[in-house]
């Protein structure tokens, strides 16, 4: 299905001729042309062989090394202004929001090796991640379901599911978000949001268990 396709199946459908059905098609008339670019910016990394997941937002950021290494699951945001070297595997989970001026790295010098040997690790982000402005996301770190990346911070290591990790190097709060996370990123910008309404989708993941963390009854 096309990315215009599985947003027309996903629309919000007021009732003919309503006050809410002309103030919802009037946005939609408002924001196509910023819709379209959305859709352009998707196909143009497809087309590099990054895997896109469903009402993604690719800002045309910088990708650096092989675009197979990157995917991207649905519903997500990255910023333009960020910065991935996908040197080796980069998996983004959805609904996973990264903003301005974010570095991923997965490939470094070891500083201790005579011979300044490189190395590559790959770098996770699971589903409902937070990146702040600014952060930096060394090789080999796993970002855990519904985690926060503040702005400006360092992160070396691991940071688990739902907790927040602020500073440089990152001093990690544990347990900081709720597990039932339930909202939509995508949805809140007005390309998308003329389209679906501000709603969370109930088939989406949030109510499935990700990496260990049962959502709250």
């Amino acid at each position: 299905m096309s990315d215009i396709s599985y947003l027309w199946s996903l629309r919000e459908r007021p009732a003919l001729g309503s006050r809410r059905w002309c103030i919802v098609w009037a946005k939609r008339a408002l924001h196509f042309v910023a819709l379209l670019k959305i859709v352009m910016a998707r196909r143009s990394f497809r087309a590099r062989g990054v895997q896109v997941g469903a009402l993604s937002i690719l800002d045309r950021f910088t990708l650096e090394g092989p675009a197979s290494h990157l995917s991207v699951g649905e519903h997500c945001f990255i910023s333009g202004s960020t910065e991935i070297v996908a040197l080796d595997q980069v998996r983004i989970g959805s609904r996973v929001v990264i903003n301005d001026r974010v570095t991923i790295l997965t490939a470094s010098h070891h500083v201790g090796d005579p011979g300044w040997r490189s190395f590559k690790k790959p770098v996770r982000i699971d589903d409902y991640a937070w990146i702040a402005v600014g952060a930096t996301i060394l090789p080999g770190v796993t970002i855990g379901y519904g985690a926060v990346v503040g702005a400006g911070a360092v992160v070396a290591k691991d940071v688990p599911p739902l907790a927040v990790a602020t500073g440089n190097p990152a001093v990690i709060r544990l347990n900081a978000r709720p597990a039932d996370l339930c909202y939509d990123p995508v949805a809140l910008l007005p390309a998308f949001e003329a389209w679906i309404g501000r709603r969370a989708d109930p088939a989406g993941p949030a109510n499935s268990p990700v990496h260990g963390v049962e959502p709250r009854p």
